[in-house]
C-alpha cells in the first residue's frame, strides 16, 4: 500500500468513527428585528460576604485573579452578599473573621476590596445585614464601603432572600410577608439615606418570590437603581443531573416574563444577581464540568433574551464555608486561582455578546441545540451556536441577508460532558462562506462563536 492509499484510507476509517451530523439546520439572520441591547456591564460574578475577609483575595494584589476577571470583561459587577452578610458585622479594627455565621469585615478589607475594583474595572453592588443586625451597624458599615469603594459603588442591598426570613424562624418569626420586609427596608433605607444622601439601592433581592419584586418595583420603584432576584435549578441533591441542567428547566421562562412585566412596568433593569447551576454550592461532576459551562453560556443568552440587565454567577466559598464546586474561578485556598470549566462558557457569552440582540429563526428539530445572533455594529454580526447534544454533531447553515466577506469563529470544547479539565475557547476552522452563506460544523458537545462580516 503506498503512502497516498494509506492516508485515504486512514481518513476513511476515522471519518467512520465520527458522529453523523443530522441535517442540515438553516439558521436566518434578521437584523430588522431588534430584541434588545445588551449592556456593557452584563457580565458579573457573586460572592459570600465572608469572600471578603479572605485577607488578601479580592484585592488588586492578587494579579492572577484580577486578570480572571478582567479576562470576562472591561466592565461588570462584582455583588457582595450572600447568607453570610445576614450574619455579619463591620468593624473597622477588628481581626477579620470569615465564617458563616460569625464574619467580620474590618476597614482594611474594605480597603482591598476597593483597589481590586480599581484594578478590575467593575463596580459593586454591596449586601447590608437586615438579619441580625441594627439600624446603626447598617448605617456604620455603608459609611465604610462607600470610601473605600472610589466611586464604585453601584448600589445597597438590604436583606438577603428576605423572602425566607420567616421560613423555620430564620431571623424573623414565622410568618414574615412582603409588606413586613417592606417596612424594615424603609426604615434601614431611610437610616443609610439620612448618612449618605447619595446611596442607590437595589432589591428586593429575593430567593423565589418573584411576586415580590413585583410589589416592591410598584412601591419603590421611583427610588431604586435596580430590581433583584436569585436563581437556582434547585439545591444540589440525586435529582441534580447532567441531563437535567442541560434541559429547559420549564420554571425560568415564566419567571422571568414576570421579571420583565416588573422591570418594564417601573422602568428598570432588573438582575440576576445571584445565581449558578445548583444550590449550595453545586452538585460534584455535574456542576464543576464542561456541561456546566454550555449550560452557563446559554443561560446567560436566555437572561439577554429576556431582557435581563445582567447575571451575578455565584463563586468561591459559599455559606457552607467551601469552595463551592460550581465556582467559575477556581481556588485552592493556597493562593492558586485558576479557569475552571464554567469560567470559559462565561468567557464565550464575553466574546460574543457585544451589540444588540437581533432575531435569528431556525429549528432544531429534535437536537438539544439552541443558536442567538448580536449585531456587533452595521457590518459585523456574531452567532453563537450551541450544541448540547453528547454524541450527534449538527450541520448549521447561516443564511444573512447580505454577501459575507468574511467569517472566523471560536470553539468551546472538551474532551466530554463530564470532562473538569481540558476544556478550550480556540479558533475553528470548520467554517466556510458561500455567497450569503456560512456554513458551519459543530462537533457534538460544544459550541461556536462565528463572526460574520460584510
Amino acid at each position: 500500500m503506498n503512502r497516498r492509499q494509506f492516508l485515504a484510507r486512514s481518513a476513511s476509517l476515522a471519518a467512520a468513527f465520527l458522529p453523523e451530523a443530522a441535517d442540515t439546520i438553516r439558521l436566518t439572520l434578521n437584523p430588522g428585528e431588534l430584541l434588545g441591547v445588551i449592556p456593557e456591564d452584563f457580565i458579573g460574578l457573586g460572592y459570600e460576604i465572608s469572600s471578603v475577609a479572605r485577607t488578601g483575595l479580592l484585592s488588586a494584589a492578587n494579579r492572577q485573579y484580577v486578570d480572571l476577571v478582567r479576562g470576562l470583561g472591561k466592565k461588570g459587577v462584582i455583588r457582595i452578599g450572600g447568607n453570610t452578610s445576614d450574619y455579619s458585622k463591620f468593624s473597622a479594627d477588628a481581626a477579620a473573621v470569615s465564617a458563616p455565621k460569625a464574619t467580620v469585615i474590618n476597614l482594611q478589607n474594605l480597603r482591598e476590596l476597593g483597589t481590586f475594583l480599581d484594578a478590575t474595572g467593575w463596580d459593586l453592588i454591596w449586601g447590608l445585614n437586615l438579619g441580625c443586625g441594627s439600624e446603626d451597624e447598617a448605617v456604620q458599615e455603608a459609611q465604610a464601603v462607600a470610601a473605600a469603594v472610589n466611586g464604585r459603588l453601584l448600589a445597597f442591598e438590604i436583606g438577603n432572600e428576605p423572602d425566607l426570613f420567616g421560613n423555620h424562624a430564620t431571623h424573623r418569626p414565622t410568618g414574615y410577608v412582603y409588606q413586613d420586609f417592606l417596612r424594615d427596608y424603609r426604615r434601614y433605607k431611610g437610616a443609610v439615606r439620612r448618612a449618605l444622601p447619595k446611596a442607590q439601592f437595589a432589591g428586593p433581592d429575593v430567593a423565589g418570590a418573584t411576586g415580590w419584586v413585583q410589589q416592591f418595583a410598584g412601591d419603590e420603584g421611583s427610588d431604586l437603581k435596580l430590581l433583584t432576584h436569585h436563581y437556582y435549578r434547585e439545591c444540589a441533591g440525586p435529582t441534580s443531573t447532567l441531563d437535567k441542567l442541560l434541559h429547559t428547566d420549564p420554571k425560568l421562562a415564566p419567571k422571568l416574563e414576570q421579571l420583565k412585566a416588573a422591570s418594564t412596568a417601573a422602568h428598570l433593569p432588573y438582575r440576576i444577581c445571584e445565581t449558578n447551576s445548583f444550590c449550595g454550592g453545586g452538585k460534584p461532576g455535574v456542576s464543576d464540568t464542561f456541561g456546566a459551562a454550555l449550560w452557563v453560556l446559554d443561560f446567560m443568552f436566555k437572561l439577554a433574551m429576556a431582557g435581563a440587565g445582567g447575571v451575578n454567577i455565584e463563586t468561591g466559598v459559599n455559606q457552607l464555608d467551601f469552595i463551592s464546586h460550581y465556582s467559575p474561578i477556581r481556588d485552592d485556598e493556597h493562593g492558586g486561582y485558576s479557569a475552571a470549566p464554567e469560567y470559559f462558557g462565561m468567557l464565550a457569552f464575553a466574546q460574543a455578546s457585544k451589540g444588540r440582540l437581533i432575531s435569528a429563526a431556525y429549528d432544531a428539530a429534535s437536537l438539544n441545540l439552541t443558536a442567538y445572533a448580536v449585531e456587533n455594529s452595521p457590518r459585523q454580526f456574531t452567532v453563537t451556536l450551541i450544541n448540547k447534544e453528547a454524541t450527534q454533531a449538527a450541520a448549521v447553515s447561516i443564511a444573512s441577508p447580505r454577501s459575507i466577506s468574511q467569517a472566523h469563529a471560536s470553539l468551546l470544547t472538551a474532551p466530554s460532558l463530564e470532562s473538569k479539565e481540558g476544556v478550550r475557547l480556540s479558533p475553528y476552522q470548520g467554517v466556510n462562506i458561500k455567497n450569503r452563506e456560512c456554513q458551519v460544523h459543530l462537533p457534538a458537545a460544544s459550541a461556536a462563536v462565528v463572526t460574520l462580516k460584510y
